[in-house]
């Protein structure tokens, strides 16, 4: 006779659980995950929270390991919340950060959704909204930008695609034809030219690379690809789910765009930037 595997005690003949248990265990998961995220969302008092979540856990056959892995979920669905209106706002912030050094929620367990990341980029953007220059990024390692003086960076994106619009050219029409005389020792044979020539664009993928964005450049270093552009010198952004296309102020300036991977943070943190 098999025994179930949440409280221990016999299961019946060819069973590893029994549905009661089953059930009281999905019910304890879904109530500590609202609990967190409720406190994380609005703040509270967390020795309460602590208590209530280890009261459920004890009666819902959660371990340890499963009831830090629902802290974390709940944490997770706070900062999903505190997004709904577009802003994270300070109060949020502090809730979410007061949680997280309850709890000692490392950025690694934080993160395994990108939720921590998602948490810094909406206080960044806050902090820019604000008038104030960002100062929430550590790089590790040297950049391979030139950084002007007084040029702070605050955001570098990595394995950034960057694409270019090129034009190309064709030739259609073209026909057989006769040799036409024109002056002595000369011939234009009139059906061997091309024909009418066309011109298309297209977008192409330039190379991949590391996108930094600081208060007064957009950089760009990849294998074969290598420059800066002043927020001065673009006339138009284009945003894009992925990332974000930028215009030059230039005769012969073709149009550029970047795939970071999050286009709404990319658009409105340069947007922004370009206006400080």
């Amino acid at each position: 006779m098999g025994q179930c595997i949440y409280c221990g005690k016999p299961a019946g003949f060819l069973k590893k659980t029994h549905k009661e248990c089953k059930q009281r265990q999905e019910q304890g998961k879904s109530e500590i995950i609202f609990l967190v995220s409720e406190v994380g969302l609005e703040g509270g008092d967390l020795r309460r929270l602590k208590s209530s979540i280890d009261q459920v856990a004890s009666s819902s056959h959660i371990d340890t390991s499963m009831k830090k892995s629902l802290v974390v979920s709940g944490w997770e669905r706070a900062v999903e919340a505190a997004f709904d209106d577009g802003v994270l706002t300070e109060d949020e912030e502090s809730a979410l950060s007061e949680l997280k050094q309850y709890f000692s929620l490392s950025q690694q367990d934080l993160d395994r959704n990108g939720s921590f990341t998602k948490l810094v980029k909406g206080a960044v953007l806050r902090d820019i909204l604000d008038g104030n220059l960002p100062e929430r990024v550590r790089i590790d390692g040297s950049l391979p930008f030139n950084l002007q003086k007084t040029e702070k960076v605050v955001w570098v994106f990595q394995n950034v695609d960057y694409y270019e619009e090129k034009t190309r050219s064709r030739y259609v029409g073209g026909s057989q034809g006769v040799s036409i005389r024109i002056a002595k020792g000369l011939y234009y044979r009139a059906g061997a030219f091309k024909g009418e020539r066309v011109q298309t664009s297209e977008t192409i993928h330039a190379d991949t690379g590391l996108l930094g964005v600081t208060n007064k450049h957009i950089y760009f270093a990849g294998p074969s690809k290598r420059f800066r552009i002043n927020y001065n010198k673009i006339v138009a952004f284009e945003p894009f789910s992925d990332g974000i296309g930028v215009q030059r102020d230039a005769q012969t300036a073709k149009p550029q765009s970047f795939s970071t991977g999050d286009g709404w943070f990319t658009y409105n943190l340069i947007t922004n930037l370009a206006q400080m």
